[in-house]
């Protein structure tokens, strides 16, 4: 794994990594704010979805790359505030670097975040109190239906209480490319599936949030071995307000 790129979704002005090697500062959603910011990537050059990105979040800059960044041998993505890391330093000077990597791709094809537990329930449980519950049950449907070899590790990593989430990852391109075409297949199927007119500004972004447990399952289905590694957030958590706001969606979630 001799080249490296790590996409940084952004989706405003920010400070961003020096190592432009192997970092590419992705704006996504540019379509849809192209006065914003001049500097970065754009999400929205040759084949791209990047009016979708009030759905999609961040996958807007993967499918960017993986239909027009073809000279690359692996391709990650973090995001402009949380990066993979030696430590849990909260500085760019912490995060992994071209030669971390290449040392890591030596490991295994795949890179991960260190899973998230979320000890008191499972990961769909987890999923229904914070989301509408509908996407994720038709997304099993459309598994069952259509990807029944999935259907297998799609139960398992619903049942589990942990996964690796916010889609983050690096992989070997084959497994990039082959990734991609699942996954995007199966979110336009649901795409085509639900009707989300009436959901808020914030439950619009329903493809992001339910690709995040779509990475375990093709992981699993498939066999693919992958290395975990550290990443963290570069800003200040209010783990007080962001424990607050669980359990009040907790508790009205489980009065519907």
């Amino acid at each position: 794994m001799n080249n490296v790129k790590i996409l940084v979704a952004v989706h405003k002005n920010y400070e961003m990594p020096q190592d432009t090697n192997t970092y590419i500062p992705v704006f996504v959603g540019k379509d849809l704010h192209p006065n914003v910011n001049n500097t970065f990537q754009g999400d929205n050059t040759g084949d791209n979805i990047s009016g979708k990105n009030a759905h999609y979040n961040e996958l807007t800059a993967i499918y960017w790359a993986w239909k027009n960044l073809e000279t690359t041998d692996a391709i990650g993505l973090v995001h402009y505030r949380r990066y993979f890391t030696n430590g849990h330093k909260k500085t760019l000077d912490s995060i992994l670097s071209q030669e971390d990597f290449q040392k890591l791709l030596k490991q295994a094809p795949i890179i991960l975040p260190k899973k998230r537990c979320y000890y008191v329930e499972s990961n769909y449980s987890h999923y229904i109190h914070a989301h509408h519950r509908e996407p994720l049950d038709v997304t099993r449907n459309i598994i069952k239906k259509r990807y029944p070899r999935y259907l297998n590790a799609f139960e398992e990593v619903m049942n589990a209480r942990s996964a690796h989430m916010f889609n983050m990852f690096v992989m070997e391109k084959k497994y990039f490319n082959k990734y991609c075409e699942w996954m995007f297949t199966v979110l336009k199927e649901l795409e085509d599936c639900i009707d989300i007119s009436t959901y808020d500004s914030y439950e619009t972004r329903v493809f992001g949030f339910v690709s995040e447990l779509l990475l375990d399952v093709w992981i699993k289905t498939n066999k693919v071995s992958f290395v975990e590694t550290d990443y963290t957030f570069m800003e200040k958590q209010n783990w007080l307000e962001k424990g607050s706001k669980f359990l009040w969606r907790k508790i009205v979630n489980e009065k519907k």
